[in-house]
């Protein structure tokens, strides 16, 4: 079996997931699998829903009837998540689970291992490393934390054109 927790996805009765999240974390602490099961997750994004004229923000569910599970796969840790309450299997060929590649997870915005923060600020001084405005040098005009993305104002054909970059694309000047 492998020694690193990768992630799998777990599918579940619609409605379920969170039920499912909260059952394989019960089962996690009371048999102390903290080692073999590092976490649970349910992808959720925020929508403005308008109901009755009132207008108000709803979490959904962005893969209704999943569950993600980072765990190190061994006969316990699938034995647990795969008789959680709610679970109907793994998602696989036939009974054997696979885990989630590093594409998969960059496009769920999922980091296997996070950078380091970047230390930089609205009005910081930039230079890009990489991509199609590599050499490039422009000033930081927003920063989003949470995505690890920039963006910036840089000088292309004697104007000031926006662009949107990732941290390891850039170097702070």
């Amino acid at each position: 079996m492998d020694s690193e927790a990768k992630w799998y996805v777990a599918h579940t009765y619609s409605g379920y997931e969170n039920k499912v999240k909260d059952g394989i974390e019960a089962a996690v602490e009371s048999r102390s699998m903290h080692h073999l099961i590092e976490e649970v997750f349910v992808p959720m994004y925020e929508v403005e829903e308008t109901k009755g004229g009132q207008r108000k923000l709803v979490m959904k569910k962005v893969f209704p009837g999943y569950v993600l599970v980072k765990m190190i796969l061994t006969d316990e840790s699938w034995y647990v998540v795969r008789n959680t309450r709610g679970v109907t299997g793994f998602v696989g060929p036939g009974s054997k689970p696979v885990p989630l590649s590093s594409n998969e997870l960059r496009s769920l915005g999922i980091k296997e291992k996070m950078p380091p923060a970047l230390d930089i600020r609205v009005g910081d001084s930039i230079t890009i490393l990489s991509g199609p405005f590599e050499g490039f040098a422009g000033n930081v005009e927003e920063v989003n934390i949470e995505k690890r993305k920039i963006k910036a104002n840089i000088s292309m054909f004697g104007r000031e054109t926006p662009v949107e970059l990732e941290y390891s694309q850039i170097t702070k000047n």
